[in-house]
């Protein structure tokens, strides 16, 4: 088998972690190393995607809170809403309060308990509610943020996806991409994307820029002790544990942004 070029892992982030048309010829560790390690250039597109359509409706007119929806909605569309069904399985399975076997049992069942619908809840109006307040505030902010939180989610999985952390089942996407990515290579990409933030953040001034890199940091941060809650918890991570992860960076980061305004 050739080895996996670039071209490679960007297709395996793309056609993993979006529904956008991309054929993954490769399914290997090799090539998913390389799908983990460029998922924040997906996150990047989504959230582009995001802002795009906000943006878009307030030139014709609408308001900032129909903006903030279809900016929270475009990255639930692009993904199947895999992301949001991974955080309410996840919090089903943690909210049971039974042992490992049976919370990833009660995580893979299709019906979403009452712990997944409050969570989805929350983590929905406290997205649409950021994002509403920026756009009303600047319509530059508000497009930077869904741009922002996206990449951060998908950053997240980067993270995640590192050497020393175990898979919690033998099949799944999660045990694809767990632990295949180098310690340091996942450290490098957090710390450019965290600098890439704060560049675009300063171009609207120096306070914004320090608050973006920040953001960005605390999505990462609050994800990472979602993923050593859930590691001790269910043994390693699924992909549910990887959508709960995405959600989570985003909201935070989104959080972040709205503060001190």
């Amino acid at each position: 088998m050739r080895k996996s070029s670039p071209l490679d892992g960007l297709r395996f982030a793309f056609g993993t972690l979006t529904v956008l048309p991309v054929r993954v010829h490769r399914w290997d560790r090799e090539a998913a190393r390389g799908g983990m390690l460029t998922a924040p250039v997906a996150g990047l597109v989504v959230g582009g995607c995001a802002a795009g359509l906000g943006l878009l409706l307030l030139a014709l007119g609408a308001g900032p809170l129909l903006a903030a929806v279809a900016s929270a909605a475009v990255p639930a569309a692009l993904t199947r809403g895999l992301h949001l069904d991974g955080l309410a399985d996840t919090a089903d399975g943690l909210g049971s309060g039974k042992p490992a076997e049976d919370a990833l049992r009660i995580m893979k069942q299709s019906d979403i308990g009452p712990f997944g619908v409050l969570t989805l809840v929350l983590v929905l109006l406290a997205q649409v509610a950021v994002l509403a307040q920026l756009y009303a505030g600047s319509w530059t902010r508000g497009a930077l943020a869904a741009v922002v939180s996206a990449t951060a989610a998908r950053l997240a999985l980067t993270l995640a996806a590192r050497t020393g952390v175990p898979a919690a089942r033998p099949e799944g996407l999660g045990a694809a991409v767990a632990g295949v990515v180098p310690k340091g290579a996942a450290l490098t990409v957090a710390s450019g994307a965290a600098v890439a933030a704060g560049a675009a953040g300063a171009c609207l001034g120096g306070y914004d820029g320090v608050r973006t890199a920040l953001a960005v940091l605390a999505g990462v941060a609050v994800a990472e002790l979602l993923l050593r809650r859930c590691t001790r918890r269910f043994g390693g991570v699924t992909g549910d544990v990887f959508g709960a992860l995405a959600e989570t960076a985003a909201t935070t980061t989104l959080v972040v942004l709205s503060l001190g305004r």
